[in-house]
């Protein structure tokens, strides 16, 4: 039997660091493209943060998978330190690019996975995740670790894509996002990441969603991979004119493949005495 066990954790192992490697190749592609993506596609991020992490904000702050920086520089001028965290060097770059442009000098940047972070427990007052849960290989156990390096008392907010509450939907429009992009592992159902979160620990979370329009052109530009963005246009056009929305609203308007993105905001709280 513990042989077993043994195997069967070398094969997780394997699976998380064939997928982080996923992950860091697609997003070193994708880094320029999504830098600039990701400046414009929520002009409220910082009011957004500011205001969830409330006096947290001020303290010692983690920004899980910081991508190119957009919530770090968003955040920092309040901080007493925030440490900027990824697994791709290219977005690290894009993020000291950022901070260095924008003045901050309380930025430290950490190449790293969110799955198996190195903080010590209880370091951070804060802790912040834009748009990253749906590549987590174990949205689980990333969402643990940052409950396990977050102080009590303090505050996470994370922030991710959901999908349908639908299951059969929910499905569909995970294999769209995957034939886009690989590295996307599953866009949960806001149930689901609100499941999480309490199974984590965090307690008096507070919630909040809203939907963002995208283009599939503009969309499909994002992952700067030409070859796969045919085969994609014929299949979600299909869908579309069949009248399958794939929970995420997937429409033909002026000829234009269009849907959106639910955008869902998590707020907990650590306890005390955890």
């Amino acid at each position: 039997m513990e042989g077993s066990c043994f195997g069967n954790h070398q094969r997780e192992v394997r699976i998380t660091m064939d997928h982080l490697k996923q992950v860091t190749e697609e997003f070193g592609r994708q880094a320029q493209r999504f830098d600039r993506w990701a400046e414009t596609a929520d002009d409220q991020v910082a009011a957004r943060f500011q205001a969830a992490l409330g006096e947290a904000a001020e303290g010692y702050l983690l920004d899980v998978a910081c991508g190119p920086g957009v919530v770090t520089a968003a955040i920092a001028p309040r901080a007493r330190l925030v440490i900027a965290l990824d697994a791709t060097e290219q977005m690290l770059e894009k993020a000291k690019a950022r901070c260095a442009s924008a003045g901050l000098v309380n930025v430290d940047f950490k190449l790293g996975d969110a799955e198996n972070l190195t903080f010590q427990n209880a370091q951070f007052d804060g802790i912040v995740c834009r748009l990253a849960v749906h590549h987590f290989a174990d949205p689980q156990r990333a969402l643990n670790e940052m409950f396990r390096v977050l102080r009590p008392g303090g505050t996470a907010v994370i922030v991710d894509v959901t999908s349908s509450e639908d299951a059969g939907e929910s499905k569909l429009q995970n294999a769209i996002e995957r034939l886009r992009d690989p590295s996307h592992v599953r866009m949960l159902p806001a149930s689901e990441l609100l499941a999480c979160m309490a199974q984590s620990g965090f307690q008096d979370v507070e919630t909040d969603r809203w939907s963002m329009r995208r283009e599939f052109e503009e969309w499909m530009t994002i992952v700067n991979d030409p070859a796969r963005a045919e085969p994609i246009r014929t299949v979600v056009r299909a869908l579309a004119e069949a009248g399958r929305s794939a929970g995420m609203g997937l429409s033909v308007k002026d000829g234009r493949i269009v849907f959106f993105h639910q955008w869902y905001v998590l707020k907990g709280i650590k306890p005390l005495g955890c």
